[in-house]
């Protein structure tokens, strides 16, 4: 599936690639990120072209530049920050047309739908659960295309799915998942930026003891930046187990997964890999600073951060881990 998405993103038409822009807050408005490459050449083009500004559903605009590819114009969308969404006129009547919106021909109506999926996340979130699966697997979809527009408008609706329905989404997780760890290791910016969002909504708003295990596999994914956003998100989840969860989950398995970034080809992999070994001595040291001598004699592990290390790991990765750890404890010191 990453494959199909890596060529996904190699077949963006050139005229959206300058289409977008990452800065526009709310209502469509035509894009001006295209002027940093070639201002006066975006500006002939567009010249004396007339603009539609319809509102759709309260939320949303299309503008319609005349003189474009499909012979009606090049709609651009604006997205809608979470916080700037309104509530929805007619529920009964969106629900009823939401999947088929979703799965639409039409990329207009396809952005559409998602911008009522965010609102029915936000504000009726319920009435969506019975559909939610065909719902994720549709905006799934929507992430794959190469159309930006659309991409972007389905990673915002993936963001506000996470902040509404938290883990109940976790068995429908993987296809969404992938997606964003992909987006947001591309270069254009305000997708990645976008998708960036998500990923910290998603870490924010499922269970880590859950998610983890969704991540865990993307670590080894055969893409280095997809494995360093992996890296970064797992990073930024243990933390929020708590001591008592990462007892739960397994500090011997963490830290194996923390050693084996250390060497990974990207720096965020390492940086990544870096803070959560920092993080999982503070906790291992919480955890056995009060632990009988006898015990320690009897289980050596259970003793000092450098004699757990040795006892989980490879003697190069205990070497390299306790070299982290050192470090971040002598910067403390000083």
């Amino acid at each position: 599936m990453s494959e199909n998405a890596l060529r996904d993103l190699n077949t963006i038409p050139a005229t959206e690639r300058n289409s977008e822009s990452s800065s526009m807050p709310c209502l469509t408005k035509p894009s001006v990120d295209n002027a940093d490459e070639n201002s006066e050449d975006w500006q002939k083009k567009n010249n004396g072209s007339s603009r539609v500004s319809p509102h759709v559903n309260g939320n949303q605009a299309v503008t319609i530049n005349s003189g474009v590819e499909t012979g009606i114009g090049i709609a651009e969308i604006e997205y809608i920050e979470s916080e700037n969404l309104n509530d929805l006129d007619d529920i009964d009547s969106c629900l009823k047309n939401l999947l088929a919106g979703l799965d639409s021909k039409d990329w207009i109506a396809v952005c559409d739908a998602l911008n009522n999926v965010r609102c029915l996340s936000l504000f009726h979130k319920e009435a969506m659960l019975d559909m939610l699966g065909d719902i994720i697997t549709l905006v799934a979809k929507s992430l794959k295309n190469p159309r930006s527009a659309l991409c972007k408008t389905a990673i915002m609706t993936s963001a506000d799915i996470f902040f509404a329905y938290n883990d109940l989404i976790i068995d429908s997780l993987d296809p969404l998942l992938v997606q964003l760890l992909l987006k947001a290791s591309q270069d254009k910016r305000f997708v990645c930026e976008a998708a960036e969002k998500a990923l910290v909504a998603m870490t924010t708003w499922i269970s880590p003891m859950l998610l983890l295990p969704k991540l865990q596999p993307n670590l080894k994914h055969k893409n280095p930046r997809i494995r360093a956003k992996a890296s970064m998100c797992f990073s930024r989840s243990v933390p929020r187990l708590g001591v008592e969860g990462i007892k739960t989950y397994g500090i011997d398995k963490l830290i194996q997964v923390a050693a084996s970034q250390l060497s990974d080809q990207l720096p965020e992999s390492r940086e990544a890999a870096r803070t959560l070994l920092i993080e999982l001595q503070n906790v291992y040291e919480k955890i056995h600073e009060h632990v009988p001598s006898t015990t320690v004699s009897e289980h050596p592990e259970m003793g000092s951060w450098e004699n757990f290390c040795h006892s989980k790991l490879s003697p190069l990765s205990a070497q390299a881990v306790l070299r982290v750890t050192s470090i971040a404890r002598e910067g403390l010191v000083s």
